[in-house]
């Protein structure tokens, strides 16, 4: 995953990009980078985050670049923005998503005797391959049309250029992109809090496939939205910041409502209920509204080093830090039924590292509910997991043993339906490996109806399967 941040301004842009970029800092732990456009021209710096925050990083470039537009973004993998100078001139430009045929698109591309730079891993930077798609046609908004048609998975993008910021969302909006708007100013970013402290309102969202460009003066519709929304359902479970809102729907409320709906078909009467923080916290409050049950926070997050639970990306690494940064306050644990709400389970190993660690510090049950059914399939949609096989989902390895035999697709939407039987014997099993006192997951037809907008405009595919 990742984020970004785009600026037109009739003054200096450079403050207003610096922040509005940072604002973007829980999407991604590798790589940032800003470009600008002034009257010296281009401007660019990439640093790695993976060892300290985006602020510090750049805050020689923010008193010392200068432009009246520019973009910034912070990555979970490639280096970016990437420079590129072609036949429709120079152009700097910045992707979140995922291509899932880019052997297919580089072979084709490759024929005419281009080349690409492979990163570190071996691979080409997905943006690189980006801007070589849009080369592809002799018109600019027509080579941004194809890069969005041609790419399978999603692509979301800000291309700056002498004449204005491109801004081109997803042909299904499954990531988002906001419009902000002040006095002399235009921005566009993922996070659509991104902007608010810096004085901007809100313009309006883009639609699925809509291309426009971005001026001091404002924004123009060059290529109008399709019709077909999937968003991803897991921007409001998960990674989306609490103040931010997507299709008019806040992130914060939702988690308030999801929690909601757990209480309503739970049980169990636990003496509190809390949230892994940070995601679960406000899971956590909405089942605690609704159930009566008292909220509490019988452990606390050490964010100022370790701010994010996958970082770094080495499997034995994220499980230390994962035990390590939890903090217990143990008169909230010692002799207390907890009720644990977290915002998914993924791999199980972060979980029932922070439930061993509750149970050490004196808990008698430890309940978990997580905010979102069992991640059956890996996400073909966008780059929100590492994971290098489904098996490493515990659902996956759960079902694996149970059925010790070929898994097929049809059977795995057979273990997606909660009211089935091996739905609950999964679940059992997923318990009884990560040492719960007992687990409910939130069913999906619960989820959507906590996000509010219709399940047709709703990526789900992770959880049920279906396109």
């Amino acid at each position: 995953m990742g984020g970004f941040f785009g600026v037109a301004s009739k003054e200096d842009c450079v403050f207003d990009l610096f922040f509005g970029t940072d604002y973007h800092s829980h999407l991604g732990t590798r790589r940032a980078g800003m470009a600008v456009y002034g009257e010296n021209g281009f401007d660019k710096a990439i640093h790695s985050v993976e060892n300290s925050p985006f602020r510090t990083k750049f805050d020689s470039e923010a008193n010392s670049m200068k432009g009246t537009m520019g973009i910034g973004c912070i990555s979970d993998f490639e280096a970016q923005p990437i420079f590129v100078r072609s036949h429709h001139g120079s152009f700097a430009i910045t992707t979140v998503g995922k291509i899932n045929n880019a052997d297919e698109i580089i072979e084709h591309i490759l024929k005419d005797r281009v080349h690409f730079f492979e990163m570190s891993n071996g691979e080409v930077n997905p943006t690189e391959l980006v801007a070589a798609i849009i080369n592809q046609k002799d018109h600019f908004i027509e080579g941004i049309q194809y890069a969005l048609e041609v790419i399978e998975g999603s692509l979301t993008m800000l291309i700056l250029t002498p004449k204005g910021i491109y801004c081109a969302r997803d042909k299904y909006g499954r990531t988002p992109v906001s419009i902000g708007k002040k006095e002399g100013a235009t921005c566009a970013c993922f996070e659509s809090f991104a902007y608010l402290n810096l004085g901007y309102v809100h313009e309006k969202e883009l639609g699925p496939g809509e291309i426009v460009v971005m001026t001091e003066d404002g924004v123009r519709t060059l290529v109008q939205p399709g019709r077909e929304l999937k968003i991803c359902a897991f921007l409001w479970v998960y990674y989306g910041y609490p103040s931010s809102s997507y299709e008019g729907i806040s992130v914060e409320k939702m988690r308030y409502n999801c929690g909601k709906l757990l209480a309503k078909r739970d049980h169990v009467k636990p003496d509190v209920v809390a949230g892994v923080p940070d995601s679960g916290t406000a899971h956590a409050i909405g089942y605690a509204n609704e159930s009566g049950i008292p909220f509490s926070r019988p452990f606390i997050k050490y964010t100022p080093t370790w701010p994010r639970s996958f970082m770094p990306t080495i499997q034995s690494k994220r499980d230390l830090i994962a035990k390590m940064k939890l903090i217990a306050v143990e008169d909230l644990i010692k002799d207390k039924r907890l009720l644990l709400i977290d915002d998914s389970i993924v791999r199980g190993t972060q979980l029932r590292e922070t439930t061993e660690f509750l149970y050490e510090s004196g808990a008698k049950e430890v309940h978990i509910r997580p905010a979102c059914p069992p991640l059956l399939f890996g996400c073909k949609y966008l780059n929100f997991s590492r994971s290098t096989s489904e098996l490493e989902l515990i659902a996956r390895r759960v079902i694996n043993e149970l059925e010790e035999g070929e898994v097929t697709e049809e059977l795995l939407r057979e273990y997606a339906d909660p009211d089935s039987e091996k739905y609950e014997k999964m679940v059992e099993k997923i318990c009884e490996k990560l040492n719960f006192t007992s687990l409910r997951f939130h069913r999906l037809d619960d989820m959507i109806e906590s996000i509010g907008i219709a399940k047709e405009n709703i990526c789900t595919y992770c959880w049920s399967g279906k396109e």
